[in-house]
């Protein structure tokens, strides 16, 4: 069952986030947890499912609104800024306030948690990743942007990444993910999968999107979409839940 929280921040304000727990009982040591890092629309419904996902799965999810530190032009314009510059700002800040919450709970074990990324979101979570977060075991970023520079991932946890072969805009940016992961020796799982385009791995509902940003071939792709659910899923299992 998904539940609206506020995660106070440092500046005396506080951030919506929602928040999703596995049924029944938790664990002694509590159950694993993954934050959720939207795509550039913000919380929509698609977002909504993924922290459902996680939660079906056996992990307490939570995903931060990262439109709300603020007023909204205000935090899209920092969004915008770190996205294009690569640079930590509020964003980061905000998922690492939303981590600290997560870790926090009696009921989450703050050392096994993971962060998953879509779009703008990808690329945040994969910068977030890279600065060795308490607790962050493992990362996956789905069509998001990475450094030119290998050397700004090299302290990165394990990475299980996704993108699409027509996705004009980000294809470039799988391959640069495999070649530095493979240049770096640190465990990784990313695929580029010929027959999908951007945001392919959820039922997002952007017409506007589809069709100005025909470039990115922008939508769901369901058999692509299962098998990269799987491989995430398997990864997170793998170095989050059981590592």
């Amino acid at each position: 069952m998904r539940q609206h929280v506020r995660i106070p921040l440092p500046d005396g304000s506080s951030l919506d986030a929602t928040v999703a727990l596995p049924e029944g009982v938790a664990p002694a040591a509590g159950w694993p947890g993954a934050v959720v890092v939207h795509e550039i629309y913000g919380i929509e419904p698609d977002m909504l499912d993924v922290v459902d996902r996680f939660a079906e799965h056996g992990y307490a999810a939570i995903l931060p609104d990262l439109y709300s530190h603020g007023t909204r032009i205000g935090c899209l314009a920092r969004a915008m800024h770190q996205f294009t510059t690569g640079k930590p700002g509020r964003p980061t800040a905000d998922i690492d306030a939303t981590r600290q919450w997560l870790a926090d709970r009696d009921d989450v074990d703050g050392s096994r948690l993971g962060v998953i990324g879509f779009c703008m979101g990808g690329g945040f979570a994969l910068a977030y990743a890279a600065s060795t977060p308490p607790g962050v075991r493992a990362a996956s970023v789905n069509y998001g942007a990475v450094p030119r520079d290998q050397e700004e991932l090299r302290t990165v946890c394990p990475v299980v990444g996704s993108y699409g072969g027509r996705d004009r805009g980000f294809r470039a940016h799988g391959t640069r993910l495999q070649e530095h992961m493979r240049a770096l020796g640190l465990e990784h799982d990313v695929e580029i999968y010929a027959a999908a385009g951007h945001s392919f791995m959820t039922d997002g509902h952007h017409p506007l999107a589809k069709l100005a940003l025909f470039p990115l071939r922008h939508g769901l792709v369901q058999p692509t979409a299962d098998d990269a659910w799987q491989r995430t899923f398997a990864f997170f299992d793998k170095y989050v839940a059981n590592g």
